[in-house]
């Protein structure tokens, strides 16, 4: 979790995304942002996060995400 963070503080630094969530149905992460977070993502975690992957679900939440890192590792 604490490299997410840091990988999260680093597309937003101005957001602590360990407090904030909803960040897809807020607004606080647009589509730039997703697309800079699935490259840093996939790089140092080691996975291939794929289009059937892109969905606000996956992505509201640093919990939501790190679910998503999990799944992917574990495949």
């Amino acid at each position: 979790m604490e490299k997410l963070l840091g990988i999260l503080s680093n597309v937003r630094p101005d957001i602590d995304f360990s407090k904030t969530n909803q960040l897809i149905d807020n607004g606080v992460l647009d589509s730039f942002d997703i697309v800079m977070l699935v490259g840093e993502l996939n790089e140092e975690f080691d996975i291939k996060i794929g289009v059937e992957n892109l969905v606000p679900d996956n992505f509201n939440s640093a919990d939501a995400i790190m679910d998503l890192i999990s799944r992917l590792q574990n495949e």
